[in-house]
């Protein structure tokens, strides 16, 4: 399986970042791995702040500097525990916005394929972005196992076109739910403070449940709840924006917002998610750097191992 894929990504010692996710000195082989890591370093449609090309690098430059990696709040040494293989960065074509949809397509045929095989070999895929609009790509090749979506999130995007554009870093989700890739039931979005009047509407439309960062805050109890039992015996795909973080914990990030969610709050609710589900896929997304500013890629790389000590492995001590 592993020379099915290969040829679509730059080793991580070419990437930009020059290391492996964690840089671990051993590394594990990728049929021993549980889960298989990669970058997409896309930043091409993004609207306002640029910089999500470099999310992969910071992410990897600050898991591999960061040497001291035992999480007191889990009582985890994930460093040694997590069985991850960093196949690379996915290799981006030369991208031009007059032949954008053309590109896409190609790209999602591919990045489908990978995510697909990655799944039918029993490991997780691990997403490091890159604008949001690789959620299209990453997604849609879940389609058969019907998950549910985690969307972490400032923004809903579920806009039909932006700028032109229908497919870009404010449309996922609605062309996945569009396109019957996923059901509107299935997307739960989680930390949402920012809308349209016509997002809403689909929303609604759609049977897409919203815990917006007011409910969060007001009745976190009662979410957290929520969100077990929606998640109970169920998949889950985690599509993880750092935006959903409040404005001042996102330096970097093209497009922050007030009043979200703290890293305790989403400790919290990844801690609500239930123990009998099952992570079939993840992903981080819009983390950028600016100026050599690695406090973003920092926040994403913790959140990161929160995320995959909880939910990738349950036997992990």
């Amino acid at each position: 399986m592993f020379d099915k894929i290969e040829h679509f990504f730059i080793p991580p010692e070419k990437t930009q970042a020059g290391y492996s996710f964690m840089d671990v000195p051993d590394r594990i082989s990728f049929d021993d791995s549980e889960a298989i890591l990669y970058g997409i370093p896309l930043d091409i449609t993004t609207s306002f702040g640029k910089g999500t090309k470099w999310g992969p690098k910071v992410i990897r430059t600050t898991s591999a500097k960061q040497i001291e990696t035992f999480l007191l709040d889990s009582n985890i040494e994930i460093h040694k525990k997590l069985k991850i293989f960093d196949i690379g960065d996915f290799k981006l074509p030369g991208l031009k916005k007059k032949n954008l949809d053309e590109i896409f397509e190609k790209m999602s045929k591919n990045i489908s394929e990978i995510n697909f095989e990655i799944r039918e070999n029993n490991k997780i895929p691990i997403v490091l972005g890159g604008e949001h609009t690789i959620s299209y790509f990453t997604i849609k090749a879940t389609t058969k196992e019907n998950p549910v979506i985690l969307h972490f999130d400032a923004h809903r995007d579920m806009k039909p076109v932006y700028d032109g554009m229908k497919l870009c870093h404010t449309t996922p989700f609605y062309h996945l739910i569009k396109n019957k890739f996923i059901k509107g039931s299935n997307l739960i979005q989680i930390g949402i403070r920012q809308t349209d009047r016509e997002e809403n509407y689909i929303a609604k439309k759609s049977d897409v449940t919203t815990f917006d960062a007011w409910e969060i805050h007001n009745n976190f109890q009662e979410v957290k709840q929520k969100l077990k039992t929606i998640t109970d015996n169920k998949k889950i795909y985690i599509s993880f924006d750092i935006d959903v973080y409040d404005i001042c914990y996102v330096p970097c990030t093209g497009t922050p917002e007030p009043f979200g969610l703290n890293p305790f709050e989403l400790i919290e609710i990844i801690d609500s998610i239930s123990k009998n589900s099952k992570l079939v896929g993840l992903e981080i997304v819009e983390v950028a750097m600016k100026n050599g500013d690695y406090r973003e890629g920092t926040l994403a790389t913790q959140t990161l191992y929160r995320i995959i000590s909880r939910l990738m492995n349950k036997n992990i001590k």
